[in-house]
């Protein structure tokens, strides 16, 4: 006997909004688990080497193919001399990256891996004819004056990975519930609080703070700018400072550490997609009175414990914020932008 249940139209909608918010999304081309056995062998090889003298950020511009940014000096945030750099490219030939010194007509994040250039100029400032081979977790090369180097893979951390949050402080998120937060979803086996493509933010307003943030950035060989983990981490819900995968690039206004649309990084601390990530931030908000802004916000930052941001005034609200007038409070807001996002150890102390 063929038994039927009728379910009103109501109790379905609410049925698929339940589920909506309780499943992960699906991304298509995307990765977010280091451990995922799916990972294209590509992703052994992008990440950062260092040496005596250089650093070297590889990145994976899908199906075998490579840029490599070569820093005399060492990686950026960490000895490079901020001026000069080296522009490899190449293919996974076997087990092995084969590179030679990039040429060619190039533009900066060319959407083929042939005109895909890491620099707004090229050939960039220093740049030079190296050329090197990828295997075993090294990157050993050659000079154009035919000098042998040689990098190991590296794997920073940033320093404050893992602060705890300071006595007086508010723990916003420490992987045991999302209270704090409207929106989002709580990854029960991760304990992580992701995004799933859409913008979530606290429940307090704030002013004035410290704030301690880790997320952690996709792997997306396949996207170009924008397209790899585009995400905003919003003060008071009026300044967006930029989160997206942008290692190895310029660090401008509208990438990693960017505050949006205004100014560009002054270093880009990006660290390799699916690493762990900081953001540490002393923020004041901006001042007001009878309605009328009298000061600007400062924001000092640091992303991976790399100054990117020293007092800096930031002149009016970036796009994408509340519609409320400046230096009134406001939530923390951590943007989707229709990306899967994944934070941890989220804490603030009110000043």
């Amino acid at each position: 006997m063929l038994i039927r249940f009728v379910i009103s139209p109501c109790l379905a909608l609410l049925a698929a909004a339940t589920l909506a918010i309780a499943a992960p999304k699906n991304f298509g081309g995307t990765f977010t688990d280091i451990e995922d056995p799916n990972l294209p062998v590509d992703f052994n090889y992008q990440g950062e080497y260092e040496g005596e003298g250089l650093g070297a950020q590889v990145i994976a511009l899908d199906k075998g193919a490579f840029q490599t940014v070569l820093y005399p000096g060492g990686l950026p945030g960490a000895g490079w001399d901020g001026k000069n750099k080296i522009l490899l490219e190449g293919k996974l030939e076997g087990k092995a990256v084969v590179l030679h010194a990039a040429k060619g007509k190039k533009r900066y994040l060319g959407n083929s891996p042939n005109e895909f250039s890491a620099t707004k100029q090229f050939p960039p400032n220093g740049h030079k004819e190296y050329s090197g081979v990828i295997s075993g977790g090294k990157l050993e090369g050659k000079t154009e004056k035919g000098k042998a180097f040689s990098l190991t893979k590296a794997n920073r951390v940033s320093p404050t990975m893992g602060k705890k949050s300071p006595k007086g402080g508010i723990v916003l998120f420490d992987g045991s519930s999302k209270e704090e937060w409207q929106g989002g979803r709580v990854d029960e086996k991760t304990k992580l609080l992701n995004t799933d493509g859409s913008d979530i933010s606290t429940k307090r307003k704030f002013n004035d703070y410290l704030m301690h943030i880790e997320f952690l950035l996709p792997y997306r060989p396949a996207a170009r700018g924008q397209g790899r983990g585009n995400s905003g981490f919003y003060h008071v819900d009026h300044y967006e400072m930029q989160i997206l995968d942008s290692f190895g690039l310029e660090g401008l206004n509208n990438e990693c550490g960017g505050i949006y649309s205004q100014k560009a990084s002054d270093v880009n601390g990006c660290f390799p997609p699916l690493s762990w990530q900081t953001y540490d931030v002393d923020f004041k908000n901006a001042r007001s009175k009878n309605g009328k802004k009298t000061a600007n916000a400062i924001l000092t930052a640091r992303l991976n414990s790399i100054l990117i941001h020293n007092g800096y005034e930031i002149p009016g609200k970036t796009g994408g914020s509340r519609a409320d007038p400046e230096g009134t409070p406001g939530p923390i807001k951590l943007q989707g932008h229709g990306n899967p996002l994944q934070f941890r150890n989220i804490w603030i102390l009110e000043k």
